[in-house]
């Protein structure tokens, strides 16, 4: 029996390596979804609420010993929390440790569902904004909607080690309401 298993599981490889489908029923991973994101035209007379969020964002971190330090991917996630309506994202901007900006990430501004997210990525070999770098991100909505969740998670992974944090966006600017 167990020799049978052994040369089950070797047609299993040797089947995946030649990138046929396994003889097995094991659950396939799911890919992830795409968001379904549309540019928008902003109407300023309608807009009654909006935030301008500050997102620390860090490129690097520092090590025990001096000089050392270990770059990081930083993902940038902006969540719509609203049950039924959806938010506009202005732009997502990216500036390093001095303030200057290194990026914009956005051409036009995008809707988002309700409860839809996107998010913006900094790569791991991307150090151009150091570690006291940021994200500028601006929304406003055309109905009151609960404020959406703002935050960036930061993560390197080395053989069987890895590091990973989550930094919180701050309300730096809120837009009064106009109706």
């Amino acid at each position: 029996m167990k020799r049978y298993l052994w040369l089950y599981w070797i047609a299993i490889a040797l089947t995946a390596c030649n990138g046929s489908q396994a003889p097995s029923q094991a659950p396939q991973a799911s890919q992830a979804p795409v968001p379904q994101l549309k540019t928008v035209t902003i109407d300023n007379t309608k807009i009654v609420a909006g935030q301008t969020v500050y997102v620390p964002i860090y490129s690097h971190i520092y090590m025990v010993e001096p000089g050392r330090k270990m770059n990081l991917t930083a993902t940038m996630s902006v969540r719509n929390t609203d049950l039924s309506q959806p938010i506009i994202v202005t732009s997502a901007n990216y500036y390093d440790t001095n303030g200057e900006i290194v990026r914009k990430y956005l051409d036009k501004p995008i809707e988002l569902r309700a409860l839809a997210a996107t998010d913006f990525v900094v790569a791991q070999e991307d150090v151009s904004g150091g570690a006291g770098a940021s994200f500028i991100v601006e929304w406003v909505a055309q109905q009151n909607v609960s404020t959406p969740a703002i935050e960036a998670v930061m993560i390197n992974t080395g053989g069987n080690q890895g590091i990973s944090f989550v930094s919180p966006g701050r309300v730096i600017k809120n837009r009064a309401n106009r109706k």
